[in-house]
């Protein structure tokens, strides 16, 4: 008990320190909200004060409420870590699937408010991608996470964006694309007669034993295939099938990334392209493959190795207004 009291008393004088330390300096607050986690960063003028994690935020995937347990949840641990009053903010910028419409930017503005103080800004998760990568500048994102588009910006400020239509029709290359593609080639080649890995660990991964469980299972409406893609991304190391399953992704993201630099750069222009995440930031041959298959289509781009994370666009945005 006199320890517990005593770890409970260290813990506010910390708090209370940071809480002095910060007063009367400019804070800001980026989210990354997104179909698998959401990162929230608090940062003053020149440095991160701290960042938190939470559960996935992307209303169109969780809903409303689970997205505001989601959000609120990163950015009270994340204020609290920097001994930040969240209501005294000055400004705060949210990239989120969907921020682009009226009516996900109004929800989730709503939401952030409910914690955040100051101004705040709701974009979609391509526009935080694109400054992560691209502070300011001209260049295309591709991002393949639980969704994926494709996001561009040339020297005169036109912008073009290909894919992101949702999980259901679009999404190509994605988690969820990869992780029902995999069902897809696994099936196939038992259908062929091939016991393959792919099929043992797509049934491992899904929990299931018997061949028919999996079959019930992956038809149901309600199957999360993105949970299975890491699986599948690592088999790929080993396993040409599953291999298979993310040459076909990167030809699919690499036709995004063509269409987006077709509309908005002439012929002969040099294109920076970077990329954003899990799928890329798990897999480097999905890198590899994806920038290949770009370069087939246009062999003119400068390909950008790290794979830049969103939340720091978001950061960009909210300290530049």
């Amino acid at each position: 008990m006199r320890e517990n009291r005593a770890r409970r008393v260290e813990n506010y004088g910390r708090d209370a320190g940071a809480c002095a330390r910060n007063r009367g300096m400019t804070h800001f607050l980026a989210i990354d909200g997104g179909g698998t986690t959401t990162t929230c960063v608090v940062a003053d003028e020149k440095s991160v004060l701290a960042t938190a994690t939470a559960s996935a935020s992307n209303i169109n995937r969780v809903g409303e409420e689970k997205a505001r347990t989601a959000l609120h949840a990163a950015m009270r641990e994340a204020c609290a870590s920097a001994g930040v009053d969240p209501k005294t903010v000055l400004r705060t910028c949210a990239g989120v699937a969907g921020g682009g419409r009226n009516e996900i930017r109004d929800k989730v503005k709503g939401i952030v408010s409910e914690v955040a103080g100051g101004e705040i800004q709701v974009v979609g998760d391509m526009v935080i991608g694109l400054e992560a990568a691209f502070p300011g500048a001209p260049g295309v994102i591709v991002i393949a996470g639980t969704g994926s588009i494709a996001f561009g910006r040339n020297k005169r400020g036109e912008t073009w964006r290909a894919g992101g239509w949702g999980y259901a029709v679009s999404d190509e290359g994605s988690g969820y694309w990869i992780g029902r593609t995999a069902v897809r080639f696994a099936l196939r080649a038992r259908d062929e007669g091939h016991d393959t890995e792919l099929l043992s660990e797509v049934m491992h991964a899904f929990g299931v034993r018997e061949f028919e469980e999996l079959v019930r299972g992956v038809n149901r409406p309600s199957t999360d295939f993105a949970a299975i893609a890491p699986a599948v991304i690592a088999l790929a190391e080993k396993d040409d099938f599953a291999r298979g399953v993310l040459s076909f992704a990167a030809k699919e993201l690499a036709a995004l990334g063509e269409i987006v630099i077709r509309h908005i750069w002439g012929t002969e222009q040099h294109v920076p392209v970077a990329t954003a995440g899990g799928v890329f930031r798990n897999s480097s041959v999905m890198r590899e493959l994806f920038y290949n298959e770009l370069r087939a289509l246009w062999p003119e781009i400068t390909a950008i190795a790290e794979v830049v994370e969103p939340v720091q666009g978001a950061l960009y945005l909210a300290r530049n207004g």
